[in-house]
């Protein structure tokens, strides 16, 4: 008998705890469900492509789907999340594994390292059972700000080549100059000794 009131006492305890338990996953999937929460900035300001970089891009399809892709996480609830993070992880796959040659530079090759990392983080935010808004929110930012770093890199790249460019036209002009002058000195000489010979 003096075992039988501790033991309902304990039971009544289990039972509760159980009961709460339950009710305080409910609530955290409702939460992970709501599709009234949208993720991401929805306004976030990515830099434009200038001319020339837009037109070697435009030819390189797997880029162009990158970029699609990851502006198109932002202002998402956590079902859209889900499967454009799925579509996203395999684009910056490709994009890490199709570089075409005019931008194998190694500060390129790094940014697209960056993106794929911060994708795989975005993704794995994302997918988780439980879902932590403040971690996903600051995984988006970071791929947002790895996407905006890659763009920026390749319209540098972009403006060095251009430089490069007029440097290299800017050199054979004054290559062209210098040999004209070496030709007028020299038959301003040819000049002189047929004058002293006559």
């Amino acid at each position: 008998m003096k075992w039988l009131l501790p033991l309902c006492i304990g039971i009544s305890f289990l039972i509760f705890a159980c009961d709460t338990s339950s009710e305080s996953n409910e609530e955290s999937q409702e939460v992970a469900n709501d599709s009234t929460i949208v993720y991401g900035k929805k306004d976030f300001l990515f830099p434009q492509l200038t001319e020339t970089a837009e037109a070697f891009v435009s030819s390189w399809g797997v880029y162009t789907d990158f970029e699609t892709e990851a502006k198109a996480i932002n202002g998402r609830d956590l079902e859209q999340l889900k499967s454009g993070t799925d579509r996203l992880l395999a684009r910056t796959d490709s994009l890490s594994k199709k570089i075409p040659d005019t931008l194998l530079s190694q500060a390129i090759i790094s940014r697209i390292t960056v993106a794929k990392t911060r994708a795989s983080l975005v993704h794995q935010e994302a997918h988780k059972v439980r879902v932590d808004s403040a971690a996903l929110v600051a995984s988006i930012h970071e791929m947002n700000m790895a996407t905006k770093n890659l763009i920026v890199q390749i319209n540098e790249k972009f403006k060095k080549d251009d430089i490069d460019l007029q440097r290299k036209e800017s050199e054979k002009e004054e290559l062209k100059k210098q040999q004209k002058f070496l030709d007028s000195v020299y038959k301003a000489e040819l000049q002189d000794k047929k004058n002293d010979t006559l």
